[in-house]
């Protein structure tokens, strides 16, 4: 046997462990290529094919072999149909990876119930004059449902077809997506009635009679424009007392509120007498209650006659330009205090 010079032994092992290396890679590289099944899809068209379920379908990859799930949907294939469904294509030795089924998604753009109920208001508002399109309330016929269109699908639903009856409030609206072919060959259909609404204040649990409002008690709901008439803001109930029993979902009317009392029925009052040239205070009764403002009966408690004063602060009762009787009997405890009324 010829023998390997010294000189070019290492060179020539070395070649040979790259070879070998070479040769055990090789299986690992076979194996990495080998067909397999995916686990789970997803798809954007209508059919599913065999690239989609096989990894390294190679040239049959494109072609159809199932119908897809319907858009926004998943569905499941099992193991033995897939591959039954390939067999006749000439891809062999699949590695299933032990898999019992193939979960496959049908991608899409999903377009809300609210999204549909805003664009219907909008066309509504456009087209009727019916005020914002916040302020229109949709009640359908049927529940809606989310449409389902392509992924690829951008845009807004267009109107096609819009009808509404001004007396009755019905509508009837057809829609399409120019981008969606789904859309396209089956326009969405929505019918119901529309109105109008408006701000109105109501309180969130039952008021008695003469109690004074906070904001904390109030609330605004949504009320059709025709049985408006009541308080739309906050602001003009707050502070003032119920004139009736106020429930819940009741909008409030104006006549519904006054102001609040600061004198009632009985009380010990300061009343106030002024005349030019001087003021008399003295104590009397209130005979009625009243607000601020209000003229009420009060009893003069020293000359026992019943006047008429208006309410001009908690407690206290003026009555201008008066004609005064003094009783020269009066006890000290009770005389009046007469200063004299610097504005004059």
């Amino acid at each position: 046997m010829r023998r390997i010079p010294t000189m070019i032994r290492p060179l020539f092992l070395s070649v040979l462990l790259l070879a070998l290396a070479a040769s055990a890679m090789t299986p690992a590289v076979a194996q990495s290529e080998r067909p397999a099944l995916r686990a789970t899809v997803t798809v954007a068209g209508d059919v599913v094919r065999i690239g989609d379920l096989i990894e390294n379908a190679g040239p049959v990859a494109a072609v159809p072999v199932f119908r897809a799930p319907d858009l926004g949907t998943t569905g499941a294939v099992s193991t033995d149909r897939v591959i039954e469904a390939i067999r006749p294509h000439q891809l062999i030795d699949i590695d299933t990876r032990g898999l019992a089924e193939v979960v496959v998604t049908r991608s899409s753009r999903t377009i809300t119930p609210q999204e549909i109920s805003d664009r219907i208001a909008r066309a509504l508002s456009t087209q009727y004059q019916l005020g914002d399109a916040h302020d229109v309330s949709l009640n359908f016929d049927l529940p809606v449902r989310p449409l389902e269109v392509e992924a690829r699908a951008a845009g807004d639903l267009q109107v096609l077809a819009l009808n509404y009856d001004t007396r009755s409030g019905r509508f009837d609206v057809t829609f399409a997506l120019p981008s969606s072919l789904v859309l396209q060959r089956h326009p969405a259909h929505f019918t119901g009635v529309a109105i109008e609404t408006v701000d109105a204040v109501t309180v969130d649990h039952p008021v008695e009679r003469g109690e004074v409002l906070r904001a904390s008690d109030l609330t605004v709901l949504r009320r059709p424009k025709a049985q408006s008439g009541g308080l739309a803001d906050m602001k003009g109930a707050v502070g003032l007392s119920a004139r009736r029993q106020l429930r819940p979902g009741q909008p409030i009317q104006v006549g519904d509120l006054m102001k609040p009392n600061i004198v009632h029925r009985n009380d010990t009052v300061t009343l106030v007498y002024q005349a030019p040239g001087l003021v008399l205070t003295l104590r009397g009764q209130a005979q009625e209650a009243g607000a601020l403002g209000d003229t009420i009966s009060v009893l003069n408690q020293q000359t026992k006659r019943v006047v008429q004063g208006v309410i001009s602060g908690p407690g206290r009762v003026t009555v201008a330009n008066a004609t005064l009787h003094l009783s020269q009997n009066v006890p000290e405890s009770g005389r009046t205090v007469i200063t004299p009324d610097r504005r004059e």
